[in-house]
């Protein structure tokens, strides 16, 4: 029986569907894979840990932007609740904030 395994890629974090034969996936695609090397050589001789992950300005306030996003909608449901929402408008509300989790679950 083949089983998958659901990882994230370690460049961009998106999901990777692996098998559980062979090797572990690391990077959903190749240039994910060359962009973390392109990192890990930039960083040698630093002193910053290998595995550090290193944002420029941009995508750290992208990534803010998402978190902010995912934190708004997660209010949006807690007021739906509060308010006695309908079931319909509630699955719509959590079907939003799982698609803004994992957008801001990328760090890039």
């Amino acid at each position: 029986m083949s089983r998958s395994r659901l990882l994230s890629c370690l460049w961009c974090g998106r999901e990777i569907v692996d098998s559980e034969s062979g090797r572990r996936r690391r990077y959903c695609r190749q240039s994910c894979r060359q962009r973390a090397y392109e990192h890990r050589t930039s960083l040698k001789g630093t002193g910053i840990p290998e595995d550090a992950v290193v944002l420029s300005a941009q995508e750290a306030a992208d990534l803010a932007d998402r978190w902010f996003a995912a934190r708004c909608a997660a209010e949006d449901v807690a007021t739906a609740v509060a308010e006695g929402a309908e079931h319909v408008e509630l699955a719509e509300l959590s079907a939003t904030l799982v698609k803004l989790a994992r957008e801001a679950e990328r760090l890039r």
